[in-house]
């Protein structure tokens, strides 16, 4: 589990779902008017420059001209001002009324403040959180340019989750990365890299990200998903699985291909006999052949719940279904949240993930429990439980794995368990959630999976 933050008296879970639906019809790129908003921001002036967006603006502006997209400006924009980029936006959102398909792609600093993403201009210079709205432009913006506008798809890919060049000045928003947005009907978002995550910025001229997607987008016959699934893997294969992009999608109406799919070869004729031996030797898709069999089923559970999904969340009818597609998403698969063979053979090929820490709590008797350097997810809880004293059940559960690190904050009224890349950071983390309601926080504990920070933690 990622993040608990909760006043004592309320148990209450919301679990929100994106419904992310396949795409079920086809239609011809060939006749589709395709226009496309490219930005890339290097050139920063009160802040760190970066080396690449300009040049992975470059390369996707000319990936996407050879694709048949009108381009925005004709080309790149590049290094542009709040006003240049106000001006982009506004414009293109005239540009496509009537459009089939409106692309806009980013590469530059991005940033979440208070749960909100901002595109960051070249001469953006914010002193404090109240800035944000003047100097910056809210990637919602953008979707409403493309709400509306009668386009039957919309694409906005954002190659923006470098590290927060705020963050001293108390625009915190998050732990760097962008927050996960909800997509508009008719609309997919695709980010760099998980939200909340930091992408690579790439040491070879382009970033990992948008070189893959420049790549696979000039492949033949891959839909709009498959697309964004091969990018994703392209992506984690290169960062040795540092970096894995993500999406967010709405319910698409028909397919959409970068590249439409070659014209099939006329099937051999076959005699009789040759059809049904034929017919013999083929196997229907993995991905569609359902898990019935419970015990393959208990061990998708299983395994789900050891990548720190949660298949048997409590008060949760379709508590399986969540995970799978949550993990699916995750892996930049289709979302379709059914326990297939496909998704089982994916499961079993995964590693096991190690060292694993937990903090539980029971908010009734405010008994807690903490545990590190375990084998499993399981085996670290259950440590943790057992060392919960009294006897309670504590049933709240924050677990983490790796390098994760996980700190519990506690005011007497309200509490927050939350897990960073650092011990320092989950600290700071849990202390700004459970001090929202004005009360004074306390770190009550923390400690990294794999133990180290656990001194650091307790020096108070």
């Amino acid at each position: 589990m990622d993040h608990y933050v909760r006043p004592l008296k309320s148990m209450a879970r919301a679990v929100a779902l994106v419904a992310l639906l396949p795409l079920t019809l086809s239609g011809q790129a060939l006749a589709e008017k395709r226009i496309a908003l490219v930005v890339g921001n290097s050139g920063y002036q009160n802040i760190t420059r970066l080396d690449n967006p300009k040049n992975d603006a470059k390369l996707m502006a000319e990936t996407l001209g050879g694709l048949g997209f009108i381009l925005i400006g004709g080309g790149a924009q590049l290094d542009l001002d709040k006003s240049a980029l106000d001006n982009a936006v506004q414009n293109f959102g005239r540009q496509i009324q009537g459009a089939d398909v409106a692309l806009f792609y980013y590469a530059g600093h991005g940033v979440q403040v208070s749960g909100s993403n901002y595109l960051v201009p070249v001469n953006a210079n914010p002193t404090r959180e109240a800035d944000v709205d003047f100097q910056m432009v809210d990637i919602n913006l953008v979707l409403r340019q493309m709400q509306g506008s009668g386009t039957r798809l919309n694409l906005v890919i954002l190659d923006a989750c470098r590290n927060n060049p705020f963050g001293s000045r108390g625009l915190r928003g998050s732990d760097g990365g962008l927050a996960q947005m909800r997509a508009p009907e008719g609309t997919l978002i695709s980010y760099a890299t998980q939200p909340g995550s930091v992408a690579q910025d790439g040491a070879d001229g382009n970033s990992p990200y948008t070189k893959a997607l420049a790549t696979t987008v000039r492949q033949a016959g891959l839909d709009i998903f498959q697309t964004f699934n091969q990018v994703g893997l392209a992506v984690k294969r290169a960062t040795a699985g540092a970096q894995q992009p993500w999406v967010s999608s709405s319910p698409i109406d028909g397919a959409f291909y970068f590249v439409a799919p070659l014209a099939a070869s006329p099937a051999p004729v076959l005699a009789p006999a040759q059809e049904a031996r034929l017919a013999d030797t083929l196997r229907p898709d993995p991905d569609r052949v359902p898990l019935k069999d419970a015990a393959l089923l208990r061990e998708v559970s299983d395994r789900l719940y050891e990548l720190n999904f949660d298949p048997e969340l409590p008060g949760s009818k379709n508590g399986m279904t969540v995970a799978i597609r949550d993990f699916q998403t995750r892996s930049s698969l289709t979302p379709t949240g059914e326990a297939t063979e496909g998704l089982l053979t994916r499961l079993r090929k995964l590693e096991d993930l190690r060292p694993w820490g937990s903090i539980v709590y029971d908010p009734d008797r405010s008994k807690w429990g903490i545990s590190w350097k375990q084998v499993s997810r399981k085996a670290a809880v259950a440590d943790a439980r057992a060392n919960c004293d009294g006897g309670a059940k504590c049933s709240v559960e924050l677990s983490f794995y790796g390098s994760r690190c996980g700190a519990f904050a506690y005011s007497g009224q309200r509490y927050s368990l939350i897990q960073r890349d650092s011990v320092q950071k989950a600290k700071e983390a849990a202390l700004d959630a459970c001090g929202k309601s004005g009360k004074s926080c306390r770190i009550i504990d923390a400690v990294c999976a794999d133990g180290t920070g656990r001194a650091e933690a307790n020096r108070q």
